[in-house]
């Protein structure tokens, strides 16, 4: 994303590509990933946090072969070191929502067109039969 300065990378974004090579040196473990998602979420905007820690009970209770761990900094899960799910906080980016999104693995394939990231602004009892039904879906 190009700005006034020149730059191609917003301040935000640079930060994001910063947290991943630390991502990539220090989560060498699940138990570095596990608490690196928690140390992620506890960082978070008091409302965000709460669907962070919503999605991240839904999705080991959904798929508890997804091991956590990071990605750009967000709370992720992934199965054999791929992120197939990310909760990416509106305050990463200065967005208006925050979004669940759903890399390659995921299995949400859905003929030739179909969603990658839903917006969340709340996770109450129809947000989490959405979310539990996709990541049901998404892990096969």
């Amino acid at each position: 994303m190009a700005d006034n300065t020149g730059q191609t990378l917003s301040k935000e974004e640079r930060a994001a590509v910063r947290d991943r090579a630390r991502e990539l040196k220090e989560q060498k473990t699940a138990a570095d990933g596990a608490k690196a998602v928690k140390d992620a979420i506890a960082a978070l905007p008091v409302d965000e946090r709460a669907i962070a820690n919503k999605i991240h009970d839904i999705v080991a209770d959904v798929a508890p072969d997804l091991a956590p761990k990071t990605y750009y900094g967000m709370p992720g899960w992934a199965r054999e070191g791929k992120i197939l799910c990310f909760f990416q906080p509106a305050a990463k980016f200065g967005t208006r929502y925050g979004t669940l999104g759903f890399e390659q693995p995921a299995n949400l394939d859905d003929g030739s067109l179909w969603p990658t990231a839903f917006a969340v602004l709340e996770v109450g009892a129809e947000e989490e039969k959405k979310i539990r039904a996709l990541v049901k879906k998404a892990a096969g």
